[in-house]
């Protein structure tokens, strides 16, 4: 019987939607992302980006 552990755990597989808000989320330096729900699901995801001129 075999009772080594591996190193690590895999890590279970993200929802499509949360996958794509961390892209977005990475991607910003300054903005908004904010998802919209129906039916207690996420059904849209909008991004808004700002750009910050210096002074």
């Amino acid at each position: 019987m075999d009772s080594t552990i591996p190193d690590t755990v895999p890590e279970p597989a993200l929802p499509e939607w949360l996958a794509l808000v961390r892209e977005k989320v990475e991607r910003l330096r300054f903005g908004v992302v904010q998802l919209v729900v129906h039916d207690g699901r996420v059904t849209q995801i909008e991004c808004t980006e700002k750009t910050r001129l210096g002074s």
